[in-house]
């Protein structure tokens, strides 16, 4: 059996390779590995624990100053600067992607690679409340890296802008600035002028976010913009609020609700915090100085009506033992037998309460008898609904104890009162002692209250059948969900989905579009008996409940109900509504279904879930076929993104580099309070002693779509978006070096047409294939960190240290030209690979590049995407090893 010896020099190491060709492949794969691990060690060695500060190495900023007017192509004629800029890359280019329509799906149809498939997908349209965070950044970051593929690969595709009127955040910002800088509540300027004032904020404040949008290169379609307060936005979400209420899905009760007293208003249950105390604990609570302890079992004595006995509870909320109607005792509890059917006297209003049986009592809880009070508990409210009791609301909507309480304590705020009714207690020889206990606090993610159960007559979605349908859809395979760990998840919340609310207390919002019809004067009745009416105007609504009703127009009184809709219910229509529907607009009759939706797995029942039902159930299609949920942006250490910890950071400092002095500066102009700007202060000092450095647009994409996004959640440094930079520079500088050695006059041949006799030549062509066959795969499953991988350890450790060092003394030789060739395509083909992920870098340099035929595109952006079908085959690398074996057995011995 011949042995072959053949020797390849790569920095200084010879590479020996026997037995053909897998043996050859094996050992420049064992070099490749090597050179991957040096580059890891070497990495590591660099980067400074971000606890113990970043110690940043300047990098020198070089500024474009050609003077290219806004929306113009870049002027390329001068030489590229010595080293990577992002200040000098990243300058002109979207502006003129812009312009030249390359977003917009129209432009398919002049590019001739063009295929018949399509590909649409809306942004998740972030609140107008401020601006973007690293969370927002990965979303943009994959999105547009998955926008930019398809749009390479020809497809007609559609990325739709948005930004969502976020009725809570908005109104609150608002409401502070008033007072901060006036002195004003919006009672005190009433609701139009209130409204006028949000509407002018908005305008001034909203489009932050749409710069940074384009700042990250997002190449998203403008002209289709859409805010969910615009007039058609609008109009859909009243439609879709009409129809529902038609088809009898959604409906005006009285019932309990999870209550923000900070924010005045209802909230929905999945934006509801369970925090688990396992003994007493402080809690700041909005509207109190001091902190406030929970984690505690209060028990006191309900004596008999006679007075000759007594029935001891416990409870963790003693304040509302006001508006108890009765006491409850498990059926089989031999303890309470006695009592059952006996009455109680209330301690403070001498009333007298039933003592009932439910099988919702634990009897190991407490002493087995609990206190009812149907009007702040869910589960009271449920005995109270099978039992027929009374409902006593003692806690109103600002947190202060109501006029049923009593006049003694009326207007005491809650939790001021639970002093006031144990000391009561205690005057009365009732109150029998207090412990420690674990327990689920409800708090309100948006507000950060403790939240209350108030009864209240609200609008609320019946979800059973729609969640059903969800279900099925996720079961049969006609919505796929990415990674498919979710499909459990989802499968748990949606069994056991309850109603909806969706009304809000609030003024800055969609309106409901329901109206309270009454007779003559005095417009009053009893809620249960109100006729409300769903319709676009009072005079639709007019019509309709004369038909109803029997009776003409001047006898009836309208009210249109003052409440706004929850925010996540228009939120929900807009993979549809964005396309124009209710109408069958052209828009709505190409892209929708959307071919994808991508978002953050926070968001999986909080939007996600809600389009899936809205989506089937108005417009009879799922609004998309597949969901893929990428991992949370943590900080370096781990910890979730919040404005109070200092760890939330905009992009644009990230890419384009910001000051100590100037994160501080961003810091105090927010609403922070003095405390968490103290601990903000403190965070961002320890974490960035010297500021962020200029790390550029790209290299905080790429470092994004690096990690693994359907894994575990992200922790990300700066230290690791300066690593990908210098990847950046690594890519600028060879193909600086690729460019000088073309030299003036250069023509490339078509691809398929190369035909190297060099094996260094074939082999690299080779990787090159096996480089583009990865990236179509790893694409294809969303896999984005494989694909980037791939790119990198080819640019790096295949091209650079291996080729480049072995291709340097044939450039000088007589075989020039096939290097070149093999240089040119190594480079382009590249470039074309990771645009993508790094569109500015990838068209400033492909720019460059002589044309080689691809079909006249413009932009790299709308150049073809590399097909392994496109590239050598795999027949190369034989060919180049049997004509080596040849060589070297003419000349043996």
């Amino acid at each position: 059996m011949l042995r072959l010896q053949l020797a390849i020099r790569c920095n200084g190491v010879y590479v020996c390779s026997s037995r053909g060709v897998s043996s050859i492949k094996t050992q420049i794969k064992q070099e490749e590995r090597k050179q991957r691990r040096q580059s890891l060690r070497e990495e590591s060695a660099t980067q400074v624990s971000p606890t113990k500060g970043q110690r940043w190495k300047e990098k020198e900023v070089i500024k474009y100053d050609r003077g290219t007017e806004q929306g113009e192509k870049k002027d390329i004629s001068g030489p590229l600067p010595p080293s990577y800029s992002p200040s000098y890359v990243e300058a002109a280019w979207y502006s003129w992607w812009v312009k030249q329509g390359f977003f917009k799906p129209e432009f398919q149809r002049k590019i001739p690679h063009a295929t018949p498939e399509i590909f649409s997908l809306c942004i998740p349209p972030p609140n107008v409340t401020g601006s973007l965070h690293l969370g927002h950044a990965l979303t943009v970051a994959i999105e547009d890296s998955l926008v930019r593929w398809k749009r390479m690969l020809g497809q007609k595709v559609l990325w739709v802008p948005g930004s969502d009127h976020a009725g809570i955040a908005t109104q609150a910002i608002v409401e502070k600035t008033l007072w901060k800088e006036q002195g004003l509540s919006r009672h005190d300027l009433g609701r139009d002028v209130f409204l006028e004032t949000v509407w002018n904020w908005k305008n001034e404040k909203g489009d932050t976010i749409y710069h940074q949008l384009k700042s990250l290169g997002a190449s998203l379609d403008w002209d289709r913009c859409c805010f969910t307060m615009d007039r058609n936005f609008s109009r859909a979400v009243a439609e879709a609020f009409i129809r529902l209420h038609e088809d009898g899905l959604l409906s005006r009760r009285m019932s309990l609700v999870s209550w923000s007293c900070a924010l005045r208003s209802a909230i929905s249950d999945i934006e509801v915090e369970s925090r688990t105390l396992t003994g007493k604990t402080y809690l700041s609570v909005p509207g109190y100085q001091g902190k406030v302890p929970f984690g505690l079992l209060f028990s006191f004595a309900y004596p008999t009506e006679d007075g000759d006995d007594e029935i001891r509870v416990a409870t963790t909320r003693p304040e509302t033992m006001l508006g108890d109607t009765a006491v409850a005792v498990h059926p089989e509890d031999l303890r309470y037998q006695k009592f059952h059917g006996k009455k109680l006297r209330h301690p403070f209003s001498g009333m007298l309460i039933p003592v009932v049986t439910h099988n919702l009592v634990n009897p190991e809880f407490g002493t087995g008898a609990v206190k009812v009070t149907p009007a702040h508990s869910p589960v009271d409210f449920e005995m109270a609904q099978s039992l027929g009791l009374p409902m006593l609301s003692v806690i109103g909507e600002n947190g202060a104890m109501t006029e049923a309480s009593g006049d003694w304590i009326q207007g005491v705020q809650r939790f001021d009162a639970r002093e006031k009714v144990i000391s009561g207690l205690k005057e009365r020889g009732l109150y029998r002692g207090d412990s420690e206990h674990s327990m689920h606090l409800p708090i309100c993610s948006r507000s950060g209250d403790v939240i209350e159960h108030l009864l209240k007559s609200q609008w609320f979605v019946n979800c059973t059948t729609m969640a059903q349908k969800a279900l099925e859809a996720v079961d049969s395979g006609c919505l796929k969900l990415t990674p498919s760990y979710h499909q459990k998840t989802w499968r748990n919340w949606l069994s056991n989905c309850s109603d909806w609310c969706v009304s809000r207390q609030l003024w800055w919002g969609h309106q409901i579009p329901a109206y309270c019809v009454t007779l003559a004067q005095p417009y009053q009745v009893d809620e249960n008996e109100e006729l409300w009416i769903a319709a676009h105007s009072e005079t639709e609504a007019r019509n309709k409940a004369s038909v109803i009703l029997g009776r003409p127009d001047e006898e009836l009184h309208l009210r249109r109900d003052e409440d706004v809709l929850d925010t996540w219910f228009s939120s929900a229509l807009f993979p549809f509504a964005m396309l124009g529907w209710p109408n069958h607009t052209k828009d709505f009759q190409e892209f929708y279904p959307n071919s994808l939706l991508e978002t953050g797995s926070d968001l999986l029942f909080f939007w996600v879930a809600r389009m899936v039902m809205l989506g089937e159930q108005l417009t009879g299609q799922l609004p998309f076929r597949e969901v893929f949920l990428h991992s949370m942006v943590r900080d370096a250490h781990g910890r979730k993104m919040s404005k109070s910890l200092g760890n939330v950071l905009d992009p644009l400092d990230v890419m384009t580099g910001i000051s100590l002095e100037g994160l501080q500066q961003k810091l105090k102009s927010g609403n922070l309070d003095p405390q968490e700007l103290k601990m903000s202060e403190a965070g961002l000092l320890k974490d960035y002693p010297r500021g962020i450095p200029e790390c550029g647009t790209d290299a905080l994409r790429l470092a994004l779509c690096s990690h693994r996004v359907q894994g575990d959640d992200i922790n990300l440094d700066v230290g690791s978006v300066l690593t990908v930079r210098h990847f950046c520079n690594k890519v600028w500088n060879g193909v600086k070096f690729v460019l000088s050695a073309l030299g003036e006059g250069f023509t490339p041949l078509p691809m398929k047409e190369l035909k190297p006799h060099q094996p260094m030549d074939r082999w690299i062509l080779n990787r090159l294939r096996q480089l583009t066959e990865e990236c179509e795969k790893e694409l294809q499953s969303c896999e984005l960190h494989g694909a980037t991988a791939a790119i990198k350890a080819f640019w790096v450790q295949s091209f650079c240290d291996i080729y480049l060092e072995a291709v340097k003394p044939v450039l000088k030789g007589p075989n020039a030209s096939d290097a070149c060739q093999v240089l040119y395509w190594c480079a382009e083909h590249t470039l074309r690979l990771i645009a993508p992920f790094t569109p500015f870098l990838a068209e400033e340099l492909w720019q460059r590049f002589p044309p080689a035929n691809l079909d006249g595109a413009p932009s790299v952006c709308v150049a073809e995407y590399p097909s392994p079908c496109h590239t050598v085959s795999d027949l190369c690398v034989v060919k180049a090893i049997l004509i080596q074996i040849i060589i070297l057995r003419s000349h043996s011995p």
